[in-house]
């Protein structure tokens, strides 16, 4: 099977970035540019216990993406405790709202948005009670 087992975020300002993963979720970086070639920053995204998996910053190579334009890559979506307090933090660290927050019915809670860096991510908070 192929399961995902790390992932890469294209970015035109890594310390932004690294800001702004790092206010919202928490995450801390390495430094592995040495290793890769290029300005590259590992993620670590939680404890090695928990379920989930931990990727990278890199450098972008070509073109931000348009506004407007569609997805054209993986869009990663990040387990959240409380849907409003990681929306508030995401607004007040330069993210956008792409997809406002809807209901999964008797499931979660999930919306989309856009980091500092043009790139869509999606947060997700589990709630049976969501409708």
């Amino acid at each position: 099977m192929g399961k995902v087992i790390h992932f890469e975020i294209h970015v035109d300002d890594m310390e932004r970035a690294k800001n702004f993963y790092g206010e919202v979720f928490d995450w801390t970086f390495e430094d592995w540019t040495d290793y890769a070639g290029m300005p590259y920053f590992g993620a670590v995204t939680g404890d090695d216990g928990k379920l989930g998996i931990n990727g990278a910053l890199i450098k972008r190579q070509g073109a931000s993406p348009e506004p407007n334009q569609s997805v054209n890559s993986f869009v990663c979506t990040l387990g959240v405790d409380d849907y409003d307090a990681t929306e508030k933090k995401i607004l007040e660290n330069g993210g956008k709202v792409a997809l406002p927050k809807y209901a999964l019915p008797q499931m979660a809670w999930q919306g989309y948005y856009i980091d500092t860096e043009g790139n869509i991510f999606g947060i997700h908070q589990a709630d049976e009670n969501a409708k």
